[in-house]
């Protein structure tokens, strides 16, 4: 396992963005841990956060020449990962959406370059999937391809069915979706940790009830 990862959930356990005790998912699930990229809230943070995002999309191989964030979160990530990726010597633009058309200035709703070839969609975890089914339609609207998605964490649990959110979105659109972490990762970070061993077996516990194996 590339050490980056395990260094990702220790820098969002330090920051709280990954916290463990009881929560409840929007499907009404108990779940013993909760990730919120929303709270990667100052500059330092979100500059690691680019930064590991940077890391991972490079890492994987996926092969795109610009990169899109959706409204909201994704716009603070997608200026981030940019710079970021510049840091590391691959200078990429990208562009965002907004939620409602403006109808002065520029006018439209797209913020930044102009989309095209192969885009990149970048966004903190997927839920449901609507904002990425919603960027896909924008993308291909513009006359550009979307080639894949990242987010920051890949929480392998199962959706209505058998499969997880995230192989949803594979499944329905076509496209490979990559994480810079996922739940698998998180657990063998915690079997490093040995005063970590009661939210192990928690999340253990979770991942036999809920979770999936990611192909």
């Amino acid at each position: 396992m590339t050490d980056f990862r395990h260094q990702f959930i220790e820098f969002a356990i330090e920051q709280q963005v990954l916290r463990f005790g009881e929560f409840i998912t929007k499907a009404g699930r108990k779940t013993p841990y909760f990730f919120n990229t929303g709270l990667f809230d100052d500059g330092d943070s979100l500059r690691k956060l680019g930064q590991f995002y940077a890391k991972a999309i490079l890492e994987s191989g996926l092969q795109f020449d610009m990169l899109f964030g959706p409204a909201y979160k994704g716009i603070p990530l997608v200026a981030s990962i940019a710079i970021a990726l510049s840091e590391a010597g691959r200078n990429v633009p990208f562009s965002f959406n907004r939620k409602e058309a403006k109808d002065h200035g520029e006018g439209g709703t797209i913020v930044g370059a102009a989309l095209k070839g192969n885009v990149l969609i970048v966004d903190d975890v997927i839920s449901a999937g609507t904002s990425i089914r919603e960027s896909v339609d924008i993308i291909r609207v513009n006359g550009a391809t979307p080639c894949g998605v990242f987010i920051a964490l890949d929480r392998q649990e199962r959706g209505q069915g058998a499969l997880s959110a995230v192989q949803e979105v594979e499944q329905s659109i076509g496209i490979p979706v990559r994480s810079i972490a996922s739940l698998e990762v998180l657990i063998e970070y915690l079997r490093k940790q040995p005063e970590m061993s009661q939210n192990l077996t928690a999340i253990q516990q979770y991942q036999r009830e809920y979770g999936i194996t990611r192909a």
